[in-house]
């Protein structure tokens, strides 16, 4: 069985954490994953769209399966240079815009100059707006604050930035003590750090994988097209992505999540059937849950026409597309459960 390491586990989350990569700004990341899969050993692609594929060989040709996760984020752009010059902006995806007021960012030029602000109400002081703790924190009523001396759009405009620029939401990337993973974008950078947990392991100890094996690290997730350019000869897509946390759901942030059903239909029942037998046979903490407001890669490559038996595991995430958190627990029994899908035998119907 695969060993999670804690040490090596935090080194590697730091890393892919603090490389900003919103859908649509995903270079530097998919440069960095490329350097480390290359560096074990592995033979890998970069897709026209920046997918990386990493391609295995298996011992057992019977059938081609695949994983990924997906290293894009959520984000935001800049939709205009406002008179007073302030920045107002367009979302990337969908975060929980109450949660930036009063984030820090960065926004980056075409060009690639860098500048710091904060994200932050059109009523942020107390002592000045009657309406500061009532005014929506919506798109129409937030803005960037940059730390230049700008006062007009004319001053920002000379800074190099302008429309369509992207705006980087700092992660504030924390592990805790106790075990506890907090930062933004645990969606889906926690599964990203799992693949290239289970990829070195792998490596380093020369364990073979079950069947030939496509791993993707997918960067459009986030608008909804991620692994929509899959080889077409795969039968079967585990994509590892993150469990939902609340109302009346089983998951926690202890466990992984195997995902039976969301918003897009039912996973393959077989599929699933046979990863939750093998996390009972294993003794893996796990959960089974209904994700009603979340669709996944493997929506996204069947609605591309791919003809694969597809499932979702991921480990368990609060307060998603927010100030998220999970735990080094669910993270691990996400590692193992992954681990012997690809890697150990299993009993097949």
């Amino acid at each position: 069985m695969i060993v999670f390491d804690r040490k090596e586990f935090e080194e590697t989350a730091r890393e892919i954490f603090t490389t900003d990569s919103p859908s649509g700004y995903t270079g530097n990341i998919t440069a960095l994953l490329k350097r480390r899969v290359e560096e074990l050993g592995y033979t890998c692609r970069v897709h026209n769209k920046g997918t990386l594929e990493v391609i295995i060989p298996g011992t057992d040709d019977s059938r081609t399966v695949a994983t990924s996760a997906h290293a894009d984020t959520l984000g935001l752009m800049v939709r205009s240079v406002k008179g007073e010059g302030t920045l107002a902006v367009t979302n990337v995806g969908g975060p929980q815009l109450p949660t930036l007021d009063g984030e820090y960012c960065s926004v980056v030029t075409r060009d690639g100059r860098r500048y710091s602000g904060t994200i932050l109400s059109q009523a942020p002081a107390s002592h000045v707006f009657p309406d500061a703790k009532t005014l929506p924190r919506d798109l129409e009523h937030m803005e960037v604050r940059l730390d230049e001396e700008v006062r007009s759009a004319e001053d920002v405009k000379a800074l190099g930035i302008q429309n369509g620029d992207f705006v980087l939401i700092d992660p504030k990337f924390t592990v805790t003590p106790s075990g506890f993973l907090k930062s933004r974008f645990i969606d889906d950078k926690a599964s990203v750090v799992v693949l290239l947990m289970l990829l070195r392991w792998c490596a380093r100890e020369k364990i073979p994988f079950r069947h030939p094996t496509h791993v993707y690290f997918v960067v459009y997730e986030e608008v909804g097209h991620g692994a929509s350019a899959m080889c077409r000869d795969i039968d079967e897509f585990v994509t590892v992505d993150m469990g939902c946390v609340g109302l009346d759901l089983a998951g926690n942030e202890y466990a992984v999540s195997i995902c039976a059903k969301d918003s897009g239909g039912p996973y393959d029942y077989e599929l699933t059937t046979r990863l939750i037998e093998l996390a009972k046979k294993h003794g893996i903490s796990h959960t089974v849950d209904i994700f009603p407001f979340y669709g996944s890669d493997v929506g996204a490559a069947l609605q591309a026409g791919l003809d694969i038996k597809g499932a979702l595991i991921g480990t368990g995430v609060a307060a998603s597309h927010g100030m998220e958190r999970t735990h080094v627990k669910g993270i691990e029994a996400t590692l193992k459960l992954l681990y012997l899908y690809l890697c150990e035998e299993y009993d097949h119907a």
